[in-house]
């Protein structure tokens, strides 16, 4: 729609309507003493070309991957998009690629998110996904008011510790006003993995589902396998969160070690970073709980002529005629990131993503390798990992200032979440980062 101002005419006639002759009349009753007050002292107009140059300075100032080493990761990782995500995502038709109330004039933006829910089904080897949630974190939320609902009578949720916290937070949030229902937090090994003996002595027929991250805040990967067996004897609903979705590429899929729900972030699947969003969250479900997964599904039909065609299904949300049915109350989906991914794992294809996958492993792997070697630094954990790990580094705080000077961001140190873990840094190693990067941080640590 095309911004029209109105001219010097259109504002002379609209003042005669309501009486008044001059637009500052309008607010004669707002005392002058708060008017002046309000008053904001706008600089001279710039000219196109020194806009530019400002705005140029500004961004400047920003530290980004590109005149930066960075080692971050915690749920936003720097990933390779490949050029087609964007050529394809800044086509006029996907430029408001909101709700499509009707199929009939959005066949293009259904199928975009009919082919989004079968790839995230291929990755998760789940047998149902939804059109797409906010984020990681209300999706894990979601996933817990889901099992809820399919686990009626029951009122404890397990959450592991090595869940990344701020989700923690995100599903607290959601439950808090839910007075039967009650969070326990499940505590850690030293492999950094979630305690299966602690789940396995407290689960039972009170228990609606166990939240694990795969892998999980410290790069770390849960034997899933074992944790369903647990889940299993005592019918407990295992949910998997996943932040980093690359690494579903390699490693096995919650599917295929069955647990009931798999969500997870998707920022990692052709979305930029820009300062943690937007990005999307998705959930991925076994077929029999269809009819209770939040947010909306597409489905695939044919017209009266038998031709191929999409419609939304099976979307009971709040703003429908059943509202009182409602599986949620997000009533949309970051549908424009959606179709980012859709392209970004379309592009890769299989073989592409794995690969890209087993770059972040040996990258990764490399790099707390030397870490460990040349710079003398001890593991805080000992288990699997896929492109991040946990280092500890004596004097942190100091160490970190020397990073910052040289323009490098050596990972998230964990204190702030985990007190227990002080001098303890959280590094993401991606295919982003090169060798004259890895070569800087080691030499760094090895200072003293």
């Amino acid at each position: 729609m095309r911004y029209t101002p109105h001219t010097a005419s259109d504002k002379e006639r609209l003042l005669h309507a309501i009486g008044v002759s001059r637009i500052d009349d309008l607010f004669g009753h707002i005392p002058p003493s708060l008017r002046e007050r309000a008053r904001i002292a706008l600089p001279p107009g710039l000219s196109e070309v020194e806009v530019k140059r400002r705005m140029a300075s500004l961004a400047a100032k920003n530290g980004t991957p590109e005149n930066w080493g960075f080692f971050l990761g915690g749920g936003i990782y720097h990933h390779v998009i490949p050029s087609t995500v964007d050529a394809v995502i800044s086509r006029s038709e996907f430029s408001t690629s909101y709700t499509p109330y009707q199929p009939e004039v959005s066949q293009g933006t259904l199928q975009a998110i009919y082919e989004f829910q079968t790839l995230m089904c291929e990755l998760t080897a789940m047998e149902v996904s939804n059109a797409g949630l906010y984020d990681g974190a209300s999706a894990s939320a979601e996933a817990v008011l889901m099992a809820r609902r399919l686990q009626k009578g029951r009122r404890r949720v397990f959450l592991s510790r090595a869940l990344h916290p701020q989700y923690r937070s995100v599903i607290a949030t959601y439950l808090k006003n839910l007075e039967e229902v009650e969070l326990v937090e499940v505590p850690l090994t030293g492999s950094g993995q979630t305690d299966l003996q602690y789940l396995t002595k407290e689960l039972d027929e009170r228990a609606i589902c166990v939240v694990v991250g795969y892998p999980n805040f410290f790069g770390i990967i849960d034997d899933l396998g074992l944790l369903h067996e647990a889940c299993e004897r005592c019918g407990v609903f295992l949910v998997t969160v996943t932040t980093e979705a690359l690494s579903l590429a390699l490693l096995r899929p919650p599917g295929a070690w069955e647990v009931e729900i798999a969500v997870g972030e998707g920022q990692s699947l052709g979305i930029p970073m820009s300062l943690g969003g937007p990005a999307f969250g998705y959930l991925a479900c076994r077929k029999k709980f269809v009819r209770s997964i939040p947010g909306r599904l597409v489905g695939e039909t044919v017209d009266h002529e038998g031709h191929r065609g999409f419609v939304l299904t099976l979307a009971a949300r709040e703003q429908h005629i059943r509202r009182e049915k409602a599986t949620s109350n997000i009533c949309t989906n970051q549908g424009l990131c959606t179709l980012a991914a859709t392209v970004f794992m379309s592009t890769l294809g299989k073989v592409g993503m794995r690969q890209l996958a087993e770059v972040n492993v040996a990258r990764a792997h490399e790099t707390s390798e030397r870490l460990l070697e040349e710079a003398g630094l001890t593991p805080t954990f000992n288990g699997p990992f896929f492109n991040e790990f946990v280092i500890s580094v004596q004097a942190l705080s100091e160490r970190l200032s020397r990073f910052t000077s040289k323009r490098v961001v050596p990972g998230i140190p964990l204190a702030p979440w985990y007190p227990e873990l002080q001098d303890c840094l959280l590094i993401c190693v991606t295919e982003m980062n090169e060798r004259e990067e890895i070569d800087q941080l080691v030499r760094m640590f090895s200072e003293e």
